[in-house]
């Protein structure tokens, strides 16, 4: 078989003005009748990095993510993501020099075997398999029901598993799509030419990534006085006893209050995308952090709000209708018992 060849990257970085049209909205309800709600980024816009078709991805966070990093001084050298999953937001800052070094952390050991095995160099072996695998309800179940020696064939089953599976999720209760796009069932998210494309230019950036199968608090804690380093953190959404991280994910279980804790000890930049639910709110004020709405479109093509919250979201602010308002407290009377 011959040698394949990474495609070249040549999508240049559109800069600040493709920011500018992705508007922010408020983040208390009855402010937003004063502004036009924005769309959603369009995913399709973004340079497709990840070999996921991930639940939860934050494809359409990028534009965000590249204004911040624009932001920080002095410029970063590490980005941590503990709860990589895709990793998309980690692939984008070094497929486009924006940090020199990716540290990915995830607990799943399905997806750790993905990550490994493009770390270890078995990206281009990956590739080949992907290109020669014939897909078939019945081949995809004889593949599944063998047990993986290596690191790599895991990989494989994982990356199959993600692309036929409804939703692309892996967690115990999923199963195959029965439909999918134009009634095409498990060939709806099996483009083999495209993932193999994608795991043959992860070759370009594996020396870069630092991959744990790990606790990502505990990674975390491990760097929370690096001033070098920037954390891009977004947890399974389960607080406030939310059930779509425990239906998405293996490691829903987590303690989102030691999270936030943790949080205010980093020397370095964080920013942590959450659902917007009033426990996080609640979280994200008693420990002084700010807020800001951001609107993204879900499986459902329904648009919807999520939040982002760090220390200080005022690069936010050039944007109309960016800035969380001040809440005005009337004074009221105190009567004397």
């Amino acid at each position: 078989m011959s040698r394949l060849k990474p495609h070249r990257l040549t999508k240049q970085l559109k800069g600040h003005s493709e920011m500018t049209t992705h508007k922010q909205v408020l983040l208390f309800p009855e402010e937003q009748g004063r502004f036009e709600i924005p769309k959603p980024v369009n995913v399709a816009s973004v340079p497709q990095r990840s070999p996921f078709r991930y639940p939860g991805g934050k494809t359409w966070f990028v534009p965000t993510f590249r204004h911040w990093i624009s932001t920080i001084y002095p410029k970063p050298n590490i980005i941590i993501e503990p709860f990589a999953g895709g990793g998309i937001v980690s692939l984008t800052a070094l497929f486009e020099d924006l940090l020199q070094k990716a540290i990915m952390v995830e607990l799943d050991d399905e997806i750790a075997a993905v990550w490994e095995s493009i770390v270890k160099g078995d990206a281009e072996w990956l590739a080949h398999r992907i290109l020669a695998f014939e897909l078939s309800r019945e081949s995809v179940v004889s593949e599944l029901k063998k047990i993986p020696s290596t690191s790599r064939e895991k990989a494989f089953q994982t990356i199959l598993k993600n692309r036929t599976f409804h939703g692309g999720i892996l967690a115990e209760g999923s199963g195959f799509l029965k439909y999918g796009e134009n009634g095409k069932g498990i060939h709806s998210r099996w483009y083999p030419t495209t993932i193999a494309k994608r795991f043959l230019n992860l070759n370009n950036i594996a020396d870069r990534i630092d991959f744990r199968c790990y606790d990502g608090l505990t990674v975390i804690q491990e760097y929370a006085d690096r001033h070098d380093v920037i954390y891009f953190i977004d947890p399974p959404y389960t607080a406030g006893g939310k059930k779509a991280g425990k239906r998405l994910y293996k490691h829903y279980d987590l303690d989102h209050e030691h999270l936030f804790e943790l949080c205010e000890t980093l020397k370095g930049n964080f920013l942590m995308t959450y659902d917007n639910a009033d426990e996080v709110k609640a979280m994200a004020r008693s420990h002084r952090f700010q807020m800001r709405l951001i609107p993204m479109t879900n499986t459902h093509h329904a648009t919807i709000e999520e939040l982002v919250i760090s220390r200080d979201l005022s690069w936010m602010d050039a944007f109309p209708a960016v800035h969380e308002p001040q809440t005005e407290y009337a004074l009221q009377s105190i009567k004397k018992v």
